[in-house]
């Protein structure tokens, strides 16, 4: 009786035992990016996580690398299969369609209680609220400005950097004809060229899609004459850049690696672009060594493409977990070893050019609306391709693209009946 006493004691205690550790086994977050692991931003950040988990020893990151141009699909396919992870890295235009499939967490509750809150960008956080409600969190600011080889110009004659499209297309034709070289680099496919022809609709006062009044979204050039005429002026002003030589025929076939590379070789003399060419610029100390910063060139409006990339965080069983490590991420710690040049906090800004030069362009940002922009922006790169490869008259591309954005907003459900 005594033994089996004691054989009860034991079981006991080693059942408790067993109790706590299972208690304790920590959360294993899936942390999906697109990061390239020999870059400093990715070695720091490696750095900061390995170090929120010793000050949260509840909490493991499980990091996948993921290369960029799968991770959209990789994304929606483990939506749909119900196995999403706890967060991953994205683009803003994703915003909308991942809200559309219910993925996401509506971090609003969290964020209320966040003391960091207050030193985020308004217009960040605004980026990625939809209806009132914070659906992701802004990870770093691409805020673009005009990037261009100080060196070119002036033996061009040219003392001061263009601030409109006519001095754009002024000036580059003084530099092809001073260097040889093309004066100016645009991005023809991939995601980049969308941003910069959002870009180039918000300096026309071109709205993408408009928000109605019951909620849902429309293009409507093709129901005011004005805002066509904005649309028109933006398409011909492409086809400006490729008549008069301002862009490389090959323009219209880049990516953002192509547009990035020739740049930090000196190929051409300016581009819109982002504070992550700091990194070509370690690569490239002696081609960009000239390079200055200043607001992109605009027709009506001073306008450039307000990036917000964001971090998602997926409905799952760590949530709570999820969001701990979200804001960590975008804590003024983390955020001064990672993204000291391009942080969505107020307090985080480099006095570097990378840094200040960019960021002071902010109050000037637009974005993408929060919509599902998939069939969008494969139309806007279209609409590139038609006026540059198909050389289609830019009014008919002005149209062609409305009614593009019009018929993917019905096939998402989100076009306006107003």
């Amino acid at each position: 009786m005594r033994l089996f006493k004691i054989g009860l004691l034991v079981g006991s205690l080693l059942a408790g035992l067993f109790a706590t550790q299972a208690f304790a086994d920590p959360v294993t977050l899936r942390f999906w990016v697109a990061w390239d692991p020999q870059q400093a931003d990715a070695i720091a950040a490696t750095k900061q996580i390995a170090s929120f988990e010793q000050s949260h020893p509840n909490i493991k990151i499980d990091i996948q690398n993921i290369a960029f141009g799968a991770l959209h699909d990789k994304l929606i396919t483990s939506i749909a299969g119900g196995d999403a992870p706890d967060l991953s890295w994205g683009l803003i235009e994703w915003l909308g369609e991942l809200n559309r499939m219910n993925a996401l967490v509506d971090l609003t509750p969290y964020a209320a209680k966040w003391p960091d809150r207050a030193q985020i960008y308004p217009n960040a956080l605004a980026a990625v609220t939809i209806d009132g409600k914070l659906m992701a969190l802004p990870h770093y600011l691409g805020i673009r400005g005009l990037l261009y080889h100080e060196d070119m110009l002036q033996k061009a004659g040219i003392s001061a950097p263009p601030k409109t499209w006519d001095e754009l297309v002024a000036d580059s034709q003084k530099i092809k004809q001073a260097t040889g070289k093309y004066g100016f680099g645009i991005a023809g496919t991939g995601v980049r060229a969308p941003q910069e022809l959002l870009m180039y609709l918000a300096q026309s006062n071109a709205t993408l899609a408009k928000r109605m009044p019951d909620g849902k979204y429309r293009n409507t050039w093709g129901d005011d004459p004005k805002e066509l005429a904005n649309a028109t002026q933006v398409f011909a002003f492409y086809k400006t850049m490729l008549d008069k030589q301002l862009i490389s025929p090959e323009a219209s076939s880049w990516g953002y690696e192509e547009e990035d590379t020739n740049f930090s070789l000196g190929q051409y003399a300016m581009v819109v672009n982002g504070s992550w060419m700091k990194n070509r610029a370690e690569q490239n100390p002696e081609t960009m060594k000239d390079v200055k910063i200043v607001a992109p060139p605009y027709s009506q409006k001073p306008a450039t493409f307000f990036e917000i990339n964001p971090f998602f965080v997926y409905k799952g069983k760590h949530q709570q977990e999820a969001w701990e490590f979200a804001s960590f991420m975008l804590s003024k710690e983390y955020q001064s070893a990672v993204h000291g040049e391009r942080s969505p906090r107020m307090d985080v800004v480099s006095q570097t050019k990378w840094g200040k030069d960019f960021t002071v362009l902010a109050p000037t940002g637009v974005g993408f609306p929060p919509v599902a922009l998939g069939s969008i922006t494969r139309a806007m790169e279209e609409s590139i391709g038609r006026v540059l490869l198909k050389k289609e008259d830019p009014q008919s591309v002005a149209m062609w693209l409305s009614k593009a954005v019009n018929k993917a907003l019905r096939q998402s459900g989100e076009l306006s009946g107003s």
